[in-house]
C-alpha cells in the first residue's frame, strides 16, 4: 500500500485527477465529507489531504511514501526528499517585483519583503547582494507601496495584482509547478510501486502536453 499526501484545494483536486487518469483512482475522495484518509486496496493506494506547505513534512518524515508539492514549498523548506516528476500543473514563477521605475542602489542594503525568506536569501546570496529580509505572511505587495521594502520576492501567476498596485516584475528567480516527491526510505523499500505510479503519471503529463 502506498500512502500519498495530496495538497488541499484546487491544485490537489487537479493532481488527484491525474492520479485517477493514471489508474490510481479512489472512490469517495472528492466527496464533501470530513473523512481524512481514503483507501483503494485494489489499486494499492491510500490518500490523505493536508495543507500544501505540510506535504513535504509528511513525506520527509515517512508518514507518506509520496506526495505532491509546489517547487516553491520544496525549495523554501529545503525538504530532504526525492523530487521525482514535474507534473506541469500549478504553473507560475517566483519573481522579484518593485514599484515601476525603481532603481537598485548597490551601495545600500536591499530591503526584501517575502513569504519565502530561504529562496530570497539563496537568490541574492548567489548574486553577492546584501539584503534585509522582511518576512510577511500576506499582502506582500503592500510593503513597497508603503515604503517598507524596496522589492518583494513572491509567486507571480498572471501579474494582475502587481499591475493594479503599481508594481512590475524586475527579475524571474525560477519557474514553479507541482512536483511528485518521494520519501527516501520508501523509494528503496517500495521502489516498484512508486515507479509504477510515476510511469502512469508521466503518461498523463505527456498526454496533456
Amino acid at each position: 500500500m502506498l500512502d500519498i499526501a495530496l495538497p488541499k484545494g484546487r491544485l490537489g483536486e487537479k493532481v488527484y485527477s491525474m492520479f485517477a487518469q493514471a489508474g490510481f483512482d479512489c472512490p469517495g475522495i472528492l466527496d464533501d465529507s470530513r473523512k481524512l484518509i481514503f483507501t483503494n486496496e485494489e489499486k494499492g493506494v491510500s490518500y490523505f489531504w493536508v495543507k500544501p506547505s505540510d506535504v513535504p513534512v509528511y513525506v520527509e518524515r515517512g508518514a507518506a511514501d509520496i506526495g505532491v508539492a509546489g517547487k516553491d514549498i520544496i525549495d523554501e523548506y529545503r525538504s530532504d526528499v526525492y523530487e521525482m516528476l514535474d507534473l506541469r500543473t500549478g504553473v507560475c514563477r517566483m519573481c522579484v517585483a518593485a514599484m515601476k521605475g525603481f532603481r537598485d542602489n548597490a551601495d545600500m542594503t536591499l530591503r526584501v519583503a517575502t513569504k519565502f525568506p530561504e529562496i530570497a536569501a539563496s537568490y541574492y546570496g548567489s548574486l553577492g547582494r546584501e539584503i534585509d529580509i522582511i518576512r510577511l505572511n500576506g499582502s506582500i505587495e503592500l510593503a513597497p507601496v508603503l515604503g517598507m521594502s524596496d522589492v518583494i520576492v513572491d509567486i507571480v501567476e498572471t501579474g494582475t495584482t502587481l499591475r493594479e498596485n503599481g508594481l512590475e516584475v524586475t527579475e524571474t528567480i525560477m519557474p514553479i509547478s507541482a512536483r511528485l516527491i518521494a520519501n527516501k526510505a520508501s523509494f528503496e523499500f517500495k521502489k516498484a510501486e512508486i515507479l509504477s505510479v510515476i510511469s502512469g503519471l508521466r503518461k498523463t503529463v505527456e498526454e496533456k502536453a
